[in-house]
């Protein structure tokens, strides 16, 4: 089971649009520097602009740049507009509610779920994409993450 990656190429697309300034940029470019095709990024964009993170122009001039400066682009912003907000997902099927185990584990699982979830966002609020670039820039994230 693959695990999503759709944030940390989130996190990359937008260091990458804060390092070119007010520039628009084209998708091919930030799509070469993702290694992946220019399609992803355009649809990850997609999700991107409704959530009000970036701001795309059509035409011979367009690109996408931030929507504002990356000290006001909290993580958590970033992971909600590209994750569905789920750390696991439950089960495919109901399991089997003649078990013991079946019948109460999607309740206990969920509540999980949702204690994680908080966590993780409440986590991601406590950085913005500035502090990403500072540590990007200065390959200062070893003691970054420390709990």
């Amino acid at each position: 089971m693959a695990a999503n990656s759709q944030f940390s190429m989130a996190l990359h697309v937008l260091a990458y649009l804060a390092m070119t300034g007010d520039e628009n940029v084209k998708s091919d470019c930030i799509a070469e520097s993702v290694n992946t095709n220019a399609v992803v990024i355009r649809r990850l964009l997609g999700q991107l602009r409704e959530a009000g993170l970036v701001r795309s122009q059509t035409g011979a001039a367009g690109g996408t740049r931030l929507s504002r400066p990356p000290q006001e682009l909290q993580l958590c912003d970033i992971y909600k507009a590209v994750c569905d907000g789920k750390v696991f997902a439950l089960h495919a099927r109901t399991p089997n509610p003649e078990c013991p185990i079946g019948r109460n584990i999607e309740a206990v699982l969920s509540e999980l779920q949702s204690a994680i979830d908080r966590s993780v966002v409440e986590r991601l609020g406590e950085y913005s994409l500035a502090d990403i670039l500072t540590m990007v820039e200065h390959n200062s994230f070893k003691d970054a993450w420390s709990v």
